[in-house]
């Protein structure tokens, strides 16, 4: 006996394993057929998924009662509409290997290295789209099945993407198994294996879809879940490329990242595309340069903004106007430097746990001799740096550190507290090239930036007095619309 709970806590009782599809038909054939997915134990699955225990149960739809659009079914719409994007690609460009590919807030993305002779071009959106169109047509159902995970190694070693085969690996490490290889008496085959953390060894299974019947269709491994077929995708659009590169790591492979959206109706889509039509005039880049406020030069470097004579009017008078209010509510003003030694961000974790979003360490001037002569290798400097055999000095990620030594600068009584510290402080951050985004996603930055140090019973009049102060910012600037995380 199977019992689902649904929403409205009403129960529905099984004889024995059921779909999340029976389920829903359970409910009435205008929600079966409305059904884009599932919700099992708050776990977004596919409608045939199976229930085989006592589960709380809700069927995704496209729009909720509210009649907006749910965000899990976007997210499955997105996530199907990637596989086929992926699948028109392949057809367009025959040797191009898929990295990965998942949905966004607003669309999706696949990372695919193409061959070098045959680089993916904008010029080839029109014809991605034509086959895509035609995918979405023949409504073909998206199949999962499952390997055993040495199958399904086989399996990828015979089509020859590496990429896959990590993204396998990681799947097995992701589920608390460690990949591990034998070989079988002959001493020829080998065979992968998942240690599990309590010393058993579990294969473990890994996840394919297929567009249509396996073996007959185009597959992908994925562990989903998908919207049923590929006519449940009402819309599709192939919007931009980028460059990126497997893991973020940009001394490894350069791929190439295609983006797309996708929305249930033609009319979603070109209301969505409307909107960014409009964003676009708006867009602080192009505005920055047509008001002649902000100015990035290659010379100068990627994400380093230099601010003109007219944006530094408007920068000067939000940090007075920002500043007046920091001092109203008892914040005192302090300066550091941009700089510090390696060994004080170790302490704070930012070196070396941070390492690859951080500026590349400057050594003191007599150890880069010593290295120069005796022809130290960057690994082992490396090596040297994260031990502490290195005096070395960091761009400052954060103010963080150099706040607290202020502070500990000298005895305090609980009676001194709250000590409210302030600083408008510029910070470096290595951002990846094809993250960095005008004046939103840059490698050099200023912070207003603060930190409190409070006794336990002022806790929450402090987190009350940084909201305020949020509040005033936004509401003075007019940010209305936004959202809010804690």
């Amino acid at each position: 006996m199977v019992r689902v709970t649904l929403p409205d806590g009403s129960v529905k009782e099984f004889e024995g394993p059921v779909t999340a599809l029976q389920v829903a038909e359970t409910i009435g054939s205008r929600l079966a057929k409305a059904a884009v997915g599932a919700k099992i134990d708050g776990q977004l699955s596919d409608l045939t998924a199976t229930i085989d225990r006592d589960a709380n149960v809700a069927i995704v739809t496209e729009k909720t009662r509210e009649g907006e659009h749910d965000p899990d079914a976007l997210f499955l719409c997105r996530h199907s509409a990637a596989h086929v994007m992926a699948e028109a690609i392949q057809r367009i460009v025959p040797g191009a290997q898929l990295v990965y590919g998942p949905p966004l807030d607003t669309g999706f993305y696949y990372d695919i290295a193409f061959p070098e002779d045959r680089p993916l071009r904008e010029g080839d959106f029109e014809a991605i789209e034509k086959e895509m169109e035609k995918i979405v047509k023949e409504d073909r159902r998206f199949t999962r099945y499952e390997l055993l995970a040495d199958e399904a190694f086989e399996k990828l070693s015979r089509e020859g993407n590496k990429y896959k085969k990590d993204n396998a690996e990681r799947a097995l490490i992701a589920s608390g198994r460690i990949p591990g290889y034998v070989k079988d008496s002959s001493g020829n085959h080998v065979t992968l294996i998942g240690n599990m953390a309590d010393g058993s060894t579990d294969v473990g299974t890994l996840s394919f879809y297929a567009t249509g019947e396996p073996g007959k269709n185009w597959e992908d491994l994925c562990r989903g879940p998908h919207v049923p077929s590929t006519g449940r995708i009402g819309a599709i659009k192939v919007m931009s490329l980028a460059s990126s590169y497997w893991h973020g790591d940009e001394t490894s492979d350069r791929l190439t990242r295609v983006y797309g959206t996708a929305f249930f109706s033609k009319k979603d889509l070109d209301e969505h595309l409307n909107r960014l039509e409009e964003a676009k005039k708006r867009d602080h880049r192009v505005l920055g340069k047509q008001l002649q406020l902000f100015h990035i030069d290659e010379a100068v470097g990627q994400g380093l903004v230099l601010w003109t004579p007219r944006g530094s009017i408007i920068r000067k008078e939000l940090q007075d106007w920002i500043g007046t209010e920091l001092r109203k509510m008892g914040y005192t003003d302090v300066y550091c430097p941009h700089i510090g030694k390696l060994e004080l961000y170790k302490t704070s974790g930012h070196f070396p746990y941070y390492a690859e979003s951080q500026f590349v360490p400057v050594m003191e001037r007599q150890f880069l001799q010593a290295v120069s002569d005796e022809g130290c290798s960057c690994a082992e400097l490396g090596n040297m740096m994260a031990s502490g055999e290195v005096e070395g000095y960091l761009l400052k990620p954060m103010n963080c550190p150099h706040h607290i030594k202020i502070y500990a600068s000298q005895p305090r009584s609980y009676r001194d507290l709250p000590v409210r510290l302030s600083e408008f402080g510029t910070v470096y951050r290595w951002e990846q090239s094809g993250e960095l985004n005008g004046l939103t996603r840059v490698r050099s930055f200023t912070v207003d930036d603060a930190h409190l140090f409070v006794r336990p019973d002022q806790v929450e009049a402090e987190v009350a007095g940084c909201l305020k102060l949020v509040k005033l910012a936004f509401e003075t600037l007019g940010l209305r619309d936004f959202r809010v995380r804690v």
